[in-house]
This record gives C-alpha cells, sequence and structure tokens, in this order.
C-alpha cells in the first residue's frame, strides 16, 4: 500500500502530451509522491492517451496514480485510485464502483462534516481548500487554516491541502499537520520544475526531523 504524504502533483489543462509528460517526470525526480491526472477539457482520446503515458511513468518511480472523476478511465487502465469532488459520483459510489483496495480520495473544501462523511464512505484521504488563491482553478477562497489541525484530530484519515499552494504559503499548512501538498501551477509552471519539487518536499523533511 503507497503511502500518502507529501507533494501531491495535479495536472493541468495541457493538451501537449509529450510536454506534461517531460514536466510530471522532473516534479518526480525531484521527489513528488503521488500525481492526479486532471484535464477537465480533454476529450476521452486524449484523457486516455496521456493518462496511460502518465500512469507508465508512476509506474517507473513507484508513486501512485489518481484519476480525477472518470471511474472507467481509472478501471480501465487500473490506475491506483479516484478523486472525486463535490459534483462528481459520492465517495460510496466511488469505493463501489473502485474495489477495496484502490485509493478513492474526496474534495472536501473547507466543510468539515464532508470529510466525516467522506471517512465513513470508505474514503482513503480528504482534501481541503482552498486556503489561496489559484492561477489555474477558480474557487471561493474560504477554507479556515484551523480545519487542518481539528481534522488530524478528528479523522483517522491523511489529508491533503490545496489551492494556490506555493514553497512559502503552504508552511503553515504543514506546520498544522497536512499530509500533503497539492500543486499544479508551482510545479508545473516552474523554470526548474525538479527544483520546485524538490522545495515542497524539503518542508516535509525539515517537519520530519523536528518531529524526530
Amino acid at each position: 500500500m503507497y503511502k500518502l504524504a507529501g507533494l501531491y502533483l495535479v495536472t493541468p489543462d495541457w493538451d501537449d502530451t509529450e510536454r506534461l509528460i517531460k514536466v510530471t517526470e522532473q516534479a518526480l525526480l525531484g521527489g513528488a509522491a503521488i500525481v492526479q491526472y486532471r484535464h477537465k477539457f480533454a476529450d476521452a482520446i486524449l484523457r486516455y492517451e496521456q493518462a496511460s503515458a502518465l500512469l507508465e511513468l508512476c509506474r517507473l518511480f513507484e508513486v501512485p496514480f489518481i484519476i480525477n472523476d472518470h471511474v472507467e478511465l481509472c478501471l480501465t487502465l487500473d490506475a491506483d485510485g479516484l478523486h472525486v469532488g463535490g459534483a462528481d459520483i459520492s465517495v460510496a459510489h466511488a469505493r463501489a464502483a473502485v474495489g477495496s483496495e484502490k485509493i478513492v480520495g474526496a474534495s472536501c473544501y473547507g466543510d468539515l462534516s464532508l470529510a466525516h462523511t467522506a471517512h465513513a464512505a470508505g474514503a482513503s484521504y480528504v482534501a481541503f481548500g482552498g486556503f489561496y488563491p489559484s492561477r489555474v482553478k477558480k474557487y471561493p477562497v474560504t477554507t479556515d487554516f484551523d480545519i487542518v489541525s481539528t481534522a488530524c484530530a478528528a479523522i483517522a484519515l491523511p489529508n491533503v491541502v490545496i489551492g494556490g499552494m506555493t514553497v512559502e504559503n503552504c508552511q503553515p499548512l504543514i506546520v498544522a499537520g497536512a499530509n500533503m501538498v497539492a500543486a499544479i501551477s508551482s510545479v508545473y509552471l516552474a523554470v526548474d520544475p525538479q527544483a520546485a519539487a524538490r522545495e515542497f518536499v524539503s518542508l516535509f523533511n525539515a517537519r520530519a526531523d523536528a518531529e524526530s
């Protein structure tokens, strides 16, 4: 079973598969721990092409590969898991569809009750945010920082923080107990994606050193 901790890459809406794979590989070389394929505007052919290539890359690096939303694609490729949001199928339906062994992640926004419900329905991890404005996604920036420490105390699941994450602004959330930090632009649009990933990873290493 994969450990759900560290830098959680979420792919941008890029149609250029070669570029997508190249930058993802650099981020994995920098220590990224998880990859989620998310492309809200791709057609079925492009989704399959990109997800297949990303899955092969993740297998090489031995990191989990998660599909956003598309259950059938997850099952067809035998990806490692599925992530669902509020407008997607329920966590219970996702768990029933993919079985007990795969990862199921759930977006819980700033609502702790959604996290409790996701836990009860069989989620593997819960995601909170947005905490900061994003260069990519449009959403309300209303999530309270306290939700991380509260969730750590109340819900026995790993959590991931999302929304405008940078090396500078995610530090208080990691200190509060965030198990994973999700990043898109801060890695994929970085001049040096490998170095950017390494900087995120260093924050988790620093916390581990402080706790040891």
